[in-house]
């Protein structure tokens, strides 16, 4: 069992719902992973565990809403073409030659390199789930798996869902240290899977209180033939029974106000992916609105082939921007709402009140982020406005020094604590190289 701590920082953002700003003050550790106390030093209980006093800041863990890290190997492939064209042409050929430990090697890199800009939770969706597990496990980042149900060649949908279920029926939810990988369904889309399969991962999903992730909407070609049919792919999750547990809507691009009040009724979460959804010019998903209907919105990466890296603080700047540019209004989504989405809207987007902020119960996910840096040569002794203005504006994952995940430091002065970095990207690296020659 780990040995308890009392983390202290000039600053300390607990991301509660008013985004918070504590100055002189500590972070309590239990031995069992979560968090024990949070508030300024004054305020905080005797304890009798040691103290380790950190120049900057402590924030949660970030949380990558949607991702497929193990596409780390295939970054750049392709990286000027459109969605569609960009997956049927180079993306899904190139992936029906990896291997499992091709993905495992994939899994590895991706997970570093989140660790490394302060994600302690992603939310991935790919095969071989064993191999994805056992990298998560090396690196011990936490995670929630949407292993993927499509009806492509090559894969059998019933087969998949079959699988994700018997696993959840033998071992439960939750795998690995801690517990610290959920398993969910992750069907691929509407247009990737007949209706008659997102009607069985709903009930499976729901019998089980697991997470679904799905693509809802990202390109304004993709679902043509759903949306003839139905109205819209919102309109059509409810009326083939995907509704009605967990359900985590990917990119949600192209929404009416018709399918974001169906999202808000139905309790579904988004994850917004700015920068890929810039990057392939699927367009700009209509945050505000969603948020200002009670939809909770997270933010996430996707894949590392179509970003093309996992940074969660160039998610938050783009979100910010994109919704002032949409409403041509600067105040519309400001440093605070950023962080929020990065953090505590995440985990209320996907049904979990165990991570997503510093507050008693919950794990003690916690980045210490450095301040010796240009983005804060003013100092701490600023206006909490300000402060957190260059803290999203002007920082990013370059000043993440620390990193823990339920109590255990994962990340040390930049560098991984569990895995061998350069290994790690030689053997992603090696892969990417075969693949890039060709088939054989």
């Amino acid at each position: 069992m780990r040995s308890p701590v009392r983390l202290h920082a000039p600053i300390v953002l607990p991301c509660d719902p008013s985004c918070s700003v504590l100055r002189d003050a500590v972070v309590d550790v239990a031995a069992d992973g979560r968090i024990g106390h949070c508030g300024p030093l004054a305020d905080a209980p005797p304890t009798d565990a040691p103290t380790r006093s950190l120049p900057g800041i402590l924030l949660p863990g970030l949380i990558n809403m949607h991702a497929h890290s193990p596409m780390t190997v295939l970054r750049g492939m392709g990286g000027d073409l459109p969605l569609l064209r960009w997956l049927r042409e180079i993306i899904w050929p190139a992936e029906a030659r990896l291997t499992p430990s091709d993905i495992e090697a994939g899994m590895l890199l991706g997970s570093v390199e989140m660790l490394r800009g302060g994600i302690t939770t992603s939310v991935e969706q790919y095969f071989q789930t064993e191999h994805v597990v056992r990298a998560l496990s090396a690196t011990g980042q936490r995670a929630v798996l949407g292993p993927a149900i499509v009806d492509t060649p090559g894969y059998n949908w019933r087969a998949q869902l079959d699988e994700i279920s018997a696993r959840i029926d033998v071992d439960g939810r939750f795998t690995g240290p801690d517990g610290r990988i959920e398993i969910g369904y992750g069907p691929h889309s509407a247009y990737t899977l007949p209706p008659e399969a997102l009607t069985l991962v709903g009930e499976a999903a729901r019998a089980r209180g697991a997470l679904v992730l799905v693509h809802v909407a990202e390109s304004a070609e993709e679902d043509a033939v759903q949306r003839q049919r139905y109205g819209s792919v919102p309109r059509m999750l409810g009326e083939v029974g995907l509704y009605g547990g967990r359900v985590l809507a990917a990119h949600s691009v192209h929404l009416s106000d018709e399918d974001i009040a169906v999202f808000a009724a139905n309790g579904v979460g988004v994850a917004h992916c700015p920068g890929s959804n810039a990057k392939l010019a699927s367009g700009i998903a209509r945050v505000t609105a969603m948020r200002a209907a009670g939809v909770a919105v997270g933010l996430g990466t996707d894949g590392p082939a179509s970003n093309d890296d996992l940074d969660l603080w160039e998610e938050m700047r783009l979100a910010a921007m994109f919704a002032r540019l949409s409403a041509m209004d600067s105040a519309v989504l400001v440093a605070a709402d950023a962080l929020l989405l990065a953090t505590r809207g995440g985990a209320d987007a996907l049904g979990r009140d165990d991570i997503g902020a510093l507050e008693a119960g919950r794990w003690a996910d916690i980045v210490h982020v450095g301040v010796d840096d240009p983005a804060f040569s003013a100092g701490l002794d600023v206006g909490d406005e300000h402060l957190l203005a260059n803290l999203v504006w002007a920082a990013g994952t370059r000043l993440v020094r620390d990193v823990w995940v339920a109590g255990d430091q994962v990340i040390a002065d930049r560098e991984p604590t569990t895995v061998d970095r350069q290994k790690v990207q030689e053997a992603a690296g090696a892969v990417t190289r075969r693949l890039a020659s060709g088939p054989r």
